[in-house]
C-alpha cells in the first residue's frame, strides 16, 4: 500500500489549503458575526460568486466531473485531501458541483438528461439537492412513503421529504419515492429529476439547524413530471442511492479529519500561552492527553479514509469501510473540538470564534447520511454474515 499521495493530487491538497486560508478563513469573521446576530451562516450571492471565479481561476473547479463536460475525472482518493482542506474552515463553501449528486447523476442519467442535466451541473452552472428522508422514516429506507405512479407520459408524485440542504437556490432536486410499495428497497423505489418551480413541488418550510444552517422540507401535491425525469431505471433507484452516499460519507469523514486539525492546530498555537495557576495550559496532564488522543485519531480518521477511497476507486464498494469512517470519523471530531473549546474556557464558548460552528458540524456528522447507531448496525451485520 502506498502511504503517500500522488504528486499531482499532493499538489491539489496544497492549491486547496491556499484557497481555504487566503479566501475562506478571511471570511469567518464577517459570517460569524452575521451568525451571531440571528441570521443563517451562509454566503450572499456576491461573496458566493467572488469565490466560484476565484476558484475557476485556481482550477479548483470541476475537479470530479465527466471530461466530456470539462472537468478533470479525478478519483475520489484526490478529492478526499480536497475535502479535508475544506473541512478546515467555518464557511459553508464546496468547490462545484457537488460530487455525491455529481456521481449519482453520471451513473443513471440517460443521453438526453446528460445533455439538460448532467453538462450544466458538472459545469457548475446549476445547483441540486437531494431528497431522500422523510418525517418518520429517518434513516430507514423501508419506510419510504412518497410514491410516484405513472400515469400515461407523465410520473406524479406525493408525498413529503425533510431535512433538504440547499433547496433555497438549488435548480431541481433528485428525489426518491417508491414505484413499488411490495417491493421496497428491493426493486421498488426509483430517483427522480424534478426541476424547482415545478407545479405540486413545493417548499413547504425552511428548518433553522444548529451551526447556522437551514433544511427544507418538501411537499408533492399531485407533481406532475414528464415520463424522461425518472432517473436511471425504474425500480431500480436505492443502488445508485447507496453509492452516492458512501461518495458523501467519504467526503464527511474528511471534512471531520479537517475540522478536527483546525481544532488542534487552535488548541496548539493557545495551550502554551494560557497561564493558570503559574503554569501554561501546555503543563497540564490533561491537556497534553487531549493533544496527543487529538493527533493519533486524526492520523488514524484520515487512513481510514484514504483507504476507503482507494477501495472506491478500484471499483469496490467499501460499504462496511466507509461506515467505519463515517462513525469513527465524526466521533472522532466531536471529541477534538469539544477539548479544543473546553481548553479556550469561557472564549470557546463565544460566538466571536469558530469552535462553535465546527462543534455544531461536528454533531451533525454523527446524524446526517445515516446516524451512528445505523452504522454500527451495519458493520456489526456484515461482519457476522462474513464469519
Amino acid at each position: 500500500m502506498n502511504f503517500v499521495l500522488e504528486h499531482e493530487h499532493q499538489q491539489l491538497k496544497e492549491l486547496a489549503a491556499r484557497f481555504v486560508r487566503e479566501e475562506l478563513i478571511t471570511l469567518e469573521r464577517r459570517l460569524l458575526e452575521r451568525e451571531a446576530t440571528g441570521d443563517d451562516l451562509e454566503l450572499n450571492a456576491g461573496e458566493r460568486s467572488k469565490l466560484d471565479a476565484r476558484a475557476r481561476e485556481l482550477g479548483l473547479w470541476a475537479l470530479d466531473a465527466p471530461s466530456e463536460f470539462g472537468g478533470s475525472e479525478l478519483p475520489l482518493v484526490a478529492m478526499v485531501g480536497v475535502n479535508e482542506e475544506l473541512g478546515r474552515t467555518a464557511i459553508p463553501y464546496e468547490f462545484p458541483p457537488d460530487s455525491p449528486n455529481l456521481h449519482m447523476l453520471a451513473k443513471t442519467a440517460n443521453s438526453q438528461q446528460r445533455e439538460a442535466y448532467l453538462g450544466p451541473y458538472a459545469r457548475g452552472e446549476t445547483v441540486s439537492a437531494m431528497a431522500i428522508s422523510e418525517p418518520g422514516a429517518g434513516g430507514d429506507p423501508a419506510g419510504m412513503k412518497t410514491s410516484a405512479k405513472r400515469e400515461g407520459d407523465s410520473w406524479v408524485l406525493n408525498g413529503r421529504k425533510i431535512w433538504v440542504s440547499r433547496m433555497n437556490r438549488a435548480d431541481f432536486a433528485i428525489v426518491m419515492a417508491v414505484t413499488d410499495k411490495a417491493k421496497g428497497s428491493r426493486g421498488g423505489i426509483s430517483a427522480f429529476i424534478v426541476p424547482a418551480g415545478t407545479k405540486g413541488f413545493i417548499i413547504e418550510r425552511r428548518i433553522r439547524m444548529i451551526g447556522g444552517h437551514s433544511t427544507f422540507e418538501l411537499v408533492f401535491d399531485d407533481c406532475r413530471i414528464p415520463a424522461d425525469g425518472l432517473l436511471g431505471e425504474e425500480g431500480k433507484g436505492f443502488g445508485p442511492m447507496q453509492g452516492r452516499l458512501s461518495s458523501r460519507r467519504v467526503q464527511i469523514a474528511a471534512w471531520a479529519v479537517g475540522t478536527a486539525q483546525r481544532a488542534l492546530d487552535m488548541m496548539l498555537e493557545h495551550v502554551p500561552h494560557r497561564v493558570t495557576f503559574g503554569a501554561p495550559l501546555s503543563e497540564r496532564q490533561a491537556v497534553q492527553w487531549w493533544i496527543a488522543d487529538a493527533a493519533m485519531k486524526i492520523h488514524a480518521t484520515r487512513l481510514m479514509t484514504y483507504e476507503a477511497a482507494a477501495q472506491i476507486d478500484r471499483g469496490g464498494e467499501a460499504r462496511t469501510e466507509v461506515s467505519m469512517i463515517k462513525v469513527f470519523g465524526s466521533e472522532m471530531a466531536t471529541e477534538v473540538v469539544d477539548h479544543a473549546m473546553q481548553a479556550f474556557g469561557a472564549m470557546g464558548m463565544s460566538k466571536e470564534m469558530p469552535l462553535h460552528v465546527l462543534a455544531a458540524r461536528a454533531r451533525k456528522m454523527r446524524i446526517y447520511e445515516g446516524p451512528s447507531e445505523v452504522h454500527r448496525m451495519v458493520i456489526a451485520r456484515n461482519l457476522l454474515r462474513g464469519r
